[in-house]
């Protein structure tokens, strides 16, 4: 290679080396970016009805103030006093547990199954990772409060970039060629609706998950329905893993009451996720851009392996961006023209 090239390439490992080390940066970046594009739906709908620009922003943040707080007055205070008592039932659930698997294990000659530990052994098994916690208690503080800073600059960065987000795109822009910045915009317009179709979507699933999951356990009258309702709404924003999860709870709670309950709640939580995987997704997500389970679930473990925790949450989000990315610049502008031109030669 010439000197150039030479020059050129090592550029580039720089460049990705840097990029490496910034990643948790980047990712609470796109994450003000998630924040900026939910809400700037909310004002262009506004700005339809004839509203000005910056009364919308107003009415928009207000409304989102507002919502956050009744949240936090209404549902915040009875949802950690049914969590307080979920957290005081689950060793009763869990010695019933193991008391039934062992009775099993008799009863259908199961012995070369492992038997369940009770739950002094678990609290002993437990105790390495409660004396860490406790030695590096300072830098769970920290991390704590860094934390809540991390959160302060996501929300503060999404509402600069919400109240004039044109000088921020311009630059996103100038990163390409000039010849390619119209179309590098196309495609950042058809990002911004993917992922604004997506939060919407994904908003009216979850809304409606937690709904017929809190109706359906109160029918069958499981304790703390509200605990049980608001977690599987939750959890529904982090697909394959979030609907497993939330079933755990209830069943464990179920083990106390009445264990043929335990049947009635997988049948409930089976239809609820059968009612949102092939009725209500495509009906509210019709304009999303489509993935395939696999690929959904490669992102997450690919994502949540490169971010941590906060990788696996936008897993979803930004699997919806780079796929958009990836069909609009690499297939439909770069390979399927070279297909093009290749025929013509």
């Amino acid at each position: 290679m010439k000197f150039g090239q030479w020059l050129g390439f090592i550029c580039l490992i720089m460049a990705l080396y840097v990029l490496w080390q910034i990643r948790q940066l980047l990712l609470l970046i796109f994450m003000a970016i998630v924040f900026t594009v939910a809400l700037n739906r909310c004002v262009k709908g506004l700005q339809r009805l004839g509203i000005k620009r910056g009364l919308a922003i107003l009415i928009t943040l207000l409304t989102s103030l507002a919502i956050v707080i009744l949240f936090f007055i209404i549902i915040v205070p009875p949802f950690i006093e049914q969590f307080q008592k979920l957290i005081e039932l689950l060793p009763q659930a869990w010695d019933l547990v193991r008391n039934n698997s062992i009775q099993w294990r008799q009863q259908f000659q199961f012995d070369w199954l492992p038997s369940l530990p009770n739950l002094t052994d678990l609290v002993q098994q437990l105790q390495p990772l409660g004396t860490f916690v406790f030695s590096n208690f300072f830098t769970f503080f920290s991390n704590s409060v860094a934390a809540v800073l991390q959160l302060l600059f996501v929300l503060v960065l999404a509402m600069m970039m919400l109240a004039n987000p044109q000088p921020y795109r311009q630059a996103f822009l100038k990163l390409f060629p000039n010849f390619y910045r119209r179309r590098a915009e196309e495609i950042l317009t058809l990002s911004e609706a993917g992922l604004g179709n997506w939060l919407l979507g994904i908003a009216i699933s979850s809304t409606m998950v937690g709904l017929l999951s809190g109706f359906g356990l109160f029918v069958l009258q499981i304790n703390l329905v509200l605990v049980h309702a608001i977690l599987a709404g939750l959890l529904n924003f982090i697909p394959n893993i979030g609907p497993t999860a939330s079933v755990i709870f209830p069943i464990l709670i179920a083990v106390i009451d009445a264990p043929w309950k335990i049947v009635a709640i997988l049948i409930l939580y089976f239809i609820i996720q059968n009612v949102e995987s092939y009725w209500l997704t495509p009906t509210v997500m019709a304009k999303q851009v489509s993935l395939l389970p696999a690929i959904t679930l490669i992102a997450q473990i690919f994502f949540a392996q490169m971010f941590g925790i906060l990788g696996l949450l936008l897993a979803l989000p930004l699997t919806v961006v780079v796929k958009t990315w990836l069909d609009e610049l690499l297939f439909k502008d770069i390979l399927d023209q070279w297909d093009h031109v290749h025929n013509k030669s």
